[in-house]
């Protein structure tokens, strides 16, 4: 399986137990939706490693405490702690309308109401408290923050977002 292939579903936090346990911090906003995982995949090495799992179970709310097949050691759990923990891709529920994944929307076409096309998706910026489009209009870069009285529709057929922003903040980037 290739990274590209999948998503970011959280790192291998810490140890839980002497047995080889441990805690996977999930980078979602519905952790209940992965209680019964069968595998993942780590990361290790660079390379994705499937990882078949004996037993899950949610763990203080943004953990899964797990038990991975033939990790039966503090020692074998602790060669795991700090690995990236992925999943296909194929595995995450359609979504329908408005709502989208992040990796979904790149290199959409993005289209103002009142603009029209301003440019083409390349990026989401999540790391700040607003998640932001990063759109690239010829060599200049728009952030439209991912708001959704801005989002009028998202078009996957056509490959396209089509944004209400308000006057102006498009132009900022646009004039300057």
């Amino acid at each position: 399986m290739r990274k590209e292939e999948c998503f970011y579903l959280g790192k291998i936090a810490k140890k839980f137990s002497f047995k080889g346990e441990v805690l996977i911090y999930l980078d979602t906003d519905e952790p209940e939706m992965y209680e019964d995982l069968e595998s993942v995949f780590v990361e290790f090495n660079k390379n994705l490693i499937p990882f078949f799992i004996e037993k899950g179970a949610l763990h203080k709310g943004d953990f899964l405490r797990v038990k991975f097949e033939e990790v039966d050691s503090e020692e074998d759990a602790d060669r795991l702690i700090g690995c990236e923990v992925y999943l296909p891709l194929s595995t995450l529920p359609k979504l329908e309308g408005n709502k989208f994944y992040f990796h979904e929307v790149i290199g959409f076409d993005v289209e103002d109401q009142r603009l029209g096309n301003i440019g083409k998706i390349v990026s989401i910026n999540d790391s700040s408290a607003q998640p932001l489009f990063e759109i690239m209009k010829d060599d200049t870069e728009i952030l439209i923050p991912m708001i959704d009285a801005f989002i009028v529709q998202v078009d996957r057929t056509n490959k396209k977002v089509v944004l209400n922003t308000p006057e102006g903040l498009v132009d900022l980037y646009l004039n300057s």
